[in-house]
Formats: C-alpha cells, sequence, structure tokens
C-alpha cells in the first residue's frame, strides 16, 4: 500500500508541488458534486486546512464516490494543479481513491454542522477530529513541545517523579488510594483497622499530587531540574476549571530565592506564550474566530476586551505586576465589588484566602495585566514554603492571568530544619514518614524555590477555551473515566 510515501497535507502547501503525482490520506470533512464533478474536502490533522480534492466520474467509479461521504478515511492518488477557486492555491485531481474506511452518515455523529462543546465531550473520542479541538490539541503539542526545550536549554534537567507515592506534598489529603487488597473484605489489624502491612508496597499509597518533594531532592544535587508529569486529586469538584486527573510541570532551583523563582516563572510563560504565537498562527487564528463567535451570544459586559492574538501578544509585551498579598488585600477590601457585596466571598479582614474572583478582579479590572502575588499568610500556604522576617507570612508566589486566575504557584522553599521541624509540628505532618525529605535540610541545605504551572490551564489560556475539559484529550472528572 506505500503508507510511507504518502504527503502530508501540511507539506502540500508549504511546498506547493505543483505538476506532482503525490498521494494523499486522510478524513473526508465534506462533500459536495455536480453532474461533472466532486469536490471532497481532506483533513489528515497536521494542519487545520482541509485540502481540496476534485475527483471526475469518469475516472472514479460512482461506488466508490457514494463511500466518500463525511467521516469515511481516503487514500488519493492524483497530480496537483492550480486551483480554479478561491481559498487555496492548488487542488489534487484525483486519478485513484481507495476507501480505507468507511463511515455511515446515518450512524457517524460528526456531520458538517455545528456541535455544541458539551455534546463533544460526550463522542470524545471522535471530537479531535473537528477544526476546534485538531486546532487544541496541535496547540498542546507545541506547548509541550516548548516547555522541554525552554529547560533544556537553560540546562535544566527532566526528572521523572513516581506517580505512586506514600506522600501528599499539598496535605490536602484528597488523593487516590492505590492497593492491590480486595476492597470488599480488607484484611483488618487487631484494632480493626485496614491492615495495609499486608498491601502491594506494605504501606498505605496514593497517586501523586505533585512532585515537588520529590524534585526537591534532586534540586539538591543537580542544581536546576524540573519534572512534567500527571497528577492527580480526588476532589470532587466540577467547575470548568478542575479536573482529577492533570499535568503539572514543576521546576525546583537550588541557589534561587524568592525574586530568582518569579523572574524564572514571568520569563517561562512568556516564552511558551511566544512560542505559540510564532508556531500555531493558523491554529490560534482559527481559535480567535471561534471565539469571537462564542462570545457574540454573551452580555457585551462578558465580553473579553481583546482578542485571543491581542490578549496573547500583551501578555508577552508587558511586564508583570508584583505586589503583596496585603497589598492586594487593601484592594480587594476598598473595591466596588466587595464594597456592594458583588463578591460571592467578601474580602473583610487580613488572612483571607483569596478566591478565583479575588485573582480575575485585580488582573482583569485592577490592572489590567498579569499579576505576581507573593508573601501570602503562612495559615493558607504549604508547610514547606519559606517564613519571613516577620513571622506571619511566607516567601509564596502565585502568578495570576486574565480569565484563569492562578496559573502558577510557587515559594521558596524552607531550608531551615529547625523552622520547617516547627511548623510540620504545627501542622501535625508526620515527621517520621517525611525523613527522606529532612535529609535535605540536615545535609548541605541551602536557599532554594521552586513552582508549578498547571499545564492545562495554560493551554486553556492559550486557546482561549472556556473549560479545562476541553484542553485534555480525555478529561478525568467526577462521575466520568470514560474512552
Amino acid at each position: 500500500m506505500a503508507f510511507n510515501k504518502r504527503v502530508k497535507i501540511k507539506t502540500i502547501l508549504e511546498q506547493n508541488p505543483i505538476g506532482q503525482e503525490i498521494t494523499l490520506m486522510g478524513w473526508v470533512r465534506t462533500k459536495r458534486s455536480n453532474k461533472n464533478v466532486s469536490f471532497i474536502a481532506l483533513n489528515d490533522g497536521s494542519v487545520i486546512t482541509n485540502y481540496q480534492v476534485v475527483a471526475d466520474p469518469n475516472l472514479i467509479a460512482e461506488e466508490i464516490l457514494k463511500k466518500c461521504t463525511t467521516g469515511a478515511c481516503l487514500k488519493i492518488t492524483g497530480n496537483v494543479v492550480e486551483s480554479q477557486g478561491a481559498g487555496q492555491s492548488s487542488e489534487l485531481n484525483a486519478k485513484t481513491i481507495e476507501v480505507l474506511g468507511e463511515a455511515d452518515p446515518e450512524k457517524y455523529p460528526l456531520q458538517p454542522k455545528k456541535h455544541s462543546l458539551e455534546f463533544l465531550r460526550e463522542i470524545a473520542h471522535l471530537r479531535m477530529r473537528t477544526n476546534t479541538f485538531s486546532a487544541v490539541f496541535r496547540v498542546r503539542h507545541a506547548l509541550a513541545f516548548a516547555v522541554h526545550k525552554y529547560f533544556n536549554d537553560k540546562g535544566f534537567f527532566y526528572i521523572h517523579t513516581p506517580i505512586i507515592t506514600a506522600s501528599d506534598a499539598e496535605g490536602a489529603g484528597e488523593t487516590f488510594k492505590v492497593t492491590t487488597l480486595d476492597i470488599s473484605k480488607p484484611p483488618r489489624t487487631p484494632e480493626g483497622e485496614v491492615d495495609f502491612k499486608q498491601d502491594f508496597f506494605e504501606r498505605e499509597a496514593n497517586l501523586t499530587v505533585s512532585g515537588q518533594l520529590e524534585g526537591e531532592l534532586a534540586a539538591m544535587a543537580l542544581s536546576e531540574i524540573y519534572t512534567f508529569g500527571p497528577t492527580f486529586r480526588a476532589e470532587n469538584s466540577n467547575t470548568t476549571r478542575h479536573l482529577a486527573e492533570f499535568w503539572m510541570i514543576e521546576p525546583e532551583m537550588a541557589f534561587y530565592d524568592a525574586e530568582d523563582n518569579a523572574d524564572l516563572a514571568e520569563d517561562f510563560l512568556k516564552y511558551l506564550i511566544s512560542y505559540a504565537l510564532e508556531h500555531c498562527q493558523e491554529d490560534l487564528k482559527f481559535l480567535q474566530s471561534r471565539l469571537e463567535e462564542e462570545e457574540k451570544s454573551k452580555p457585551a459586559d462578558q465580553r473579553s476586551e481583546m482578542g485571543l492574538l491581542d490578549k496573547l501578544r500583551f501578555v508577552v509585551d508587558n511586564e508583570f505586576v508584583r505586589i503583596t498579598y496585603t497589598e492586594a488585600i487593601d484592594i480587594l477590601r476598598n473595591s466596588n465589588p466587595n464594597k456592594k457585596k458583588k463578591f460571592q466571598y467578601l474580602i473583610e479582614s487580613w488572612g483571607a484566602d483569596l478566591q478565583s474572583e479575588h485573582e480575575r478582579y485585580l488582573v482583569e479590572k485592577h490592572f489590567k495585566k498579569p499579576v505576581i502575588l507573593t508573601d501570602y499568610p503562612k495559615e493558607i500556604k504549604s508547610f514547606y514554603m519559606r517564613q519571613n522576617e516577620d513571622g506571619k507570612t511566607v516567601a509564596a508566589m502565585d502568578i495570576l492571568f486574565p480569565g484563569i486566575g492562578e496559573i502558577i504557584g510557587g515559594s521558596q522553599r524552607e531550608e531551615r530544619l529547625d523552622l520547617l521541624l516547627k511548623r510540620m509540628e504545627e501542622l501535625h505532618i508526620p515527621i517520621e514518614e517525611m525523613w527522606w525529605f529532612l535529609d535535605t535540610r540536615r545535609f548541605g541545605s541551602t536557599p532554594h524555590a521552586g513552582f508549578g504551572l498547571g499545564f492545562e490551564r495554560m493551554v486553556q489560556f492559550v486557546t482561549g477555551m472556556g473549560n479545562i475539559r476541553d484542553v485534555i484529550a480525555f478529561p478525568r472528572t467526577p462521575g466520568n473515566a470514560e474512552f
């Protein structure tokens, strides 16, 4: 069949090989016919653009053309000629068409009409065949590649941290358990507790919520490392911002303080967006048009002030605003939404945990720029964050983006053993189980820092998609583990 001799549509559009005989393979998006000719719009996923194939019924048998329905997979050989119509510079005059896979038009759910995103989530195994989702996943690929390129070019080392772990880095307790025990009748201790000594790992284990703690171990030897892998959180949340399975990018750097950490995070975000702007232009233009259509149905005050491409360039071209949590609380407490009780969670006093509505107000209404928030109260942040001299705050850092809220969370880590131990005791974190983590503070400790970027939130921002379930191929959410 000579599959390896096929030419991708992307290559044809780039090289425009007029006069050459080539073989295309792909899926039919649309077909229209008249008495003299059939026009088939073919797409192979390499690019958002469909390629027009002209099929002469004198050359291609009628029974073959009848099978060239939307969704069918075809192998087409023919000559590239200059296009007679508008839209593309060339088209393919088919000599032979082979139907590799039929698609019954009565049953194939993706017909050439507008489908809602909710409907497409129900057929997530097919939705990548639409323009919207093929564009999203090409952008996702480009961003993933850019992550590795950025850190590799900076001399960071890629570390694979464990997916199965006995620790809960966030201390939230919302973890998926990993066990080989018979859950209908698990073995019990004399006290009636589940006897995990008889489990595979001879202790409780769960899917990781973060690679950070293990990443710190690597940074204490290799100086600058990053992880990029799946993480899991058993949070029963059905919002547009949460997934049970998601991907995290987590750099950890020895010899970095809080300011170095913020500098790297800002540079990293700008690099990723710049890379997408350079390498995903056609897909981003399409996604911008899709977003503009979607926003026409919204009230005027809920529409974006900037188009998708302008928003991305704006982030790249402007320095992020840097303010402390204390300054942010003052701004929010005195804001109109707070005074008029329009916030769902009113800001009344210092120490409040900021919600997405507060984060977005700071970014979208007050500063109209991305914001780096620093120096949070220690009570609302994790045990490993470095305590500031005031005794009340920690050297934490969150980066807030328009439309998203928090996109990066990080901190300078507490490298001082005595203060770390004291904080762990205050929060009842089992010190004996964390002996390996504490050894990094016992032997050759140094100031170090790191952050986590939720990859799906980054893809959401760059593509303009409103729901995080639409930027991961197979979303895992409460009640949903299909495909």
